[in-house]
């Protein structure tokens, strides 16, 4: 199977052996991303909303990259220290998308690279 990496310049190059998305099979499948000033390389503060909403930013970094949008996006998946921020996260969220909306899964973690509140990853048809 045929594997591309996508790159934005925008961002600041991942910390470690991974690819911050990777094209094969007609999906384009996007790392996790946190809410990280590709600026400072620090977390941005402001808690969930400002962390969630420079987490849409860092996405909409490399769908550039690939030449995509939200509208391609087929599945998010959220990664929330913190159940109680749920209602914060849709809030951001549904800035970034339209309907029919992309299926989604919202999973609870003990812990987040940077000491982040959230962290998100996505599945684009490419």
């Amino acid at each position: 199977m045929s594997k591309t990496t996508i790159t934005s310049p925008e961002l600041t190059p991942p910390v470690g052996p991974f690819s911050q998305a990777v094209e094969a099979g007609g999906f384009i499948y996007f790392s996790g991303q946190v809410g990280q000033d590709p600026t400072t390389g620090k977390l941005v503060a402001g808690g969930i909303a400002a962390e969630t909403e420079r987490v849409f930013q860092n996405l909409s970094a490399v769908l550039k990259a690939a030449g995509k949008s939200f509208d391609d996006v087929v599945r998010v998946g959220v990664f929330l220290t913190s159940m109680s921020d749920y209602v914060a996260l849709n809030g951001v969220y549904a800035k970034h998308f339209r309907q029919p909306f992309p299926a989604r899964t919202t999973i609870a973690v003990a812990a987040l690279p940077l000491g982040a509140c959230v962290e998100m990853d996505l599945v684009v048809k490419a």
